[in-house]
């Protein structure tokens, strides 16, 4: 078991053969002048992207081992001595690496992951000092209250020594940072959320723990902490912890719907993309996604599709994906003017947005307001364009987009040969894959019919 009470031992601790390296105690302070260790690297799970994209976003999705320091000096108490233990065999944790998977047309290209953002390499470049904030910057800062010695300061270590240590050896670790999660330390609530959110990344057994442990309705509230960096460790810690069903309905129900959206609107970006990549999460129970449409996530959201990073509109496309599911989101995501960005989005290349895109927008066309916003905002041209020049999945999505508009529209289809649209699907029909080649040969027998024999059947 990790001890907290093992403040009298001053020898090193010796780490296992995979980390070669030695370290005290962090209940003995090292003297000022002592040199930090450099432990080895750890690994930073990433997003997964689906092997038809991958090559169009390999600039960006990489996932080279990065190094993950953290305030993490009382997670690391002998550490190294509990890695030397047999490995725990984790069965069944490959079901959380792939726990967002959509419907068939959408887990084509998306899945998400735990701790997307990758920002502990930038955080544990952050002196201490830099992340507690000063009204005065000559003045002396008093000293954090900390609930045991060491607690607030930065070392390197690496989550692979993490993931070989049973969480019943992290019991008393993981009660202290919930414990200091009650501190009114802001450094300390800061330390203690970046604790957890590194305990839960990777490890389903953890995040039971954790779950266990009472830490999700004690950092909640820290979702409305005015600390930018406190806010961020707590909204992806409730995301990794999300990862284990029964923890969904302990967030649910402990209220973090409403203050994961406050964190849509107002976190920074890291922040932003994971409290959506939250509520989607949650949305994967039926009965959340119509709660987190009312209690007004969509327009953030759509905020964030309009102005944030790649990387944040993908993870807003998915989370529009999966609440439209719903016709009560159907109808609040055109209220909130999502489907002109949508449209923008679809003649993007090199992204994986415009897939994405269409995706949503051929939800949409499920009700009448969704195919006419579609008209107006340009979506016909924009999908003939997509047939025309996109890649092989995207000429899918979009004349099945096509097809949902024109199915039952004469006016629909007079547009979409205004807008040059039979030469394309034509040569779709021919050297498509074999469903847009059967799509387009559906919609080009629509196109055939007389005006007046289609008319007489259609208002």
């Amino acid at each position: 078991m990790v001890s907290l009470e093992d403040s009298n031992s001053h020898n090193s601790v010796s780490s296992s053969a995979h980390f070669g390296q030695t370290r005290p105690y962090y209940y003995t302070p090292p003297p000022p002048s002592s040199i930090k260790i450099n432990r080895a690297m750890g690994r930073s799970m990433r997003t997964i992207r689906s092997t038809i994209f991958r090559t169009d976003c390999s600039g960006s999705e990489h996932s080279g081992a990065i190094s993950e320091n953290m305030t993490d000096s009382v997670i690391d108490i002998r550490l190294g001595e509990l890695a030397k233990k047999p490995p725990v065999n984790n069965k069944g944790s490959s079901s959380d690496e792939d726990y967002l998977q959509l419907s068939q047309v959408f887990s084509d290209f998306s899945a998400c992951s735990s701790d997307i953002s990758g920002e502990l390499q930038r955080l544990a470049s952050v002196p201490v000092s830099d992340l507690v904030l000063t009204q005065n910057p000559n003045s002396k800062p008093e000293p954090e209250p900390e609930p045991c010695l060491g607690f607030l300061e930065r070392e390197k270590f690496s989550t692979e020594i993490i993931e070989s240590i049973s969480p019943e050896d992290l019991q008393p670790t993981v009660k202290l940072c919930v414990d200091s999660l009650h501190s009114p330390s802001v450094a300390v609530k800061r330390s203690a959320a970046a604790k957890l959110r590194l305990l839960a990344k990777n490890r389903a057994d953890n995040r039971a723990l954790i779950g266990e442990s009472g830490a999700i309705p004690v950092l909640i509230p820290l979702l409305r902490c005015t600390d930018p960096w406190t806010q961020e460790h707590a909204v992806t810690a409730l995301l990794n912890l999300s990862l284990h069903e029964p923890n969904k309905v302990l967030i649910t129900s402990s209220g973090a719907i409403k203050s994961l959206i406050y964190v849509l609107k107002t976190g920074t970006d890291t922040s932003k993309q994971n409290a959506a990549c939250g509520l989607l999460s949650l949305a994967l129970i039926d009965e959340n996604k119509l709660s987190i449409g009312a209690c007004g996530a969509i327009p953030p959201l759509v905020c964030l599709l309009i102005n944030g990073t790649n990387r944040g509109k993908k993870d807003a496309l998915t989370t529009l994906y999966k609440l439209c599911s719903m016709k009560l989101n159907k109808e609040r995501a055109i209220s909130a003017g999502a489907v002109k960005p949508l449209v923008g989005l679809v003649c993007e290349e090199g992204n994986g947005l415009a897939e994405k895109a269409m995706v949503v927008l051929s939800l949409l066309t499920g009700i009448d307001s969704g195919k006419e916003a579609i008209v107006e905002e340009g979506g016909i041209a924009a999908l003939v364009e997509a047939i025309e020049d996109g890649s092989d999945k995207g000429k899918e999505f979009a004349v099945l987009t096509l097809l949902q508009l024109c199915m039952d529209s004469v006016r629909n289809r007079g547009l979409l040969v205004r807008e040059g649209g039979i030469p394309p699907l034509v040569a779709l029909s021919q050297n498509g894959t074999a469903k847009a080649k059967h799509k387009a040969e559906t919609l080009l027998g629509y196109l055939r019919e007389p005006r007046q024999e289609a008319s007489s059947s259609t208002p």
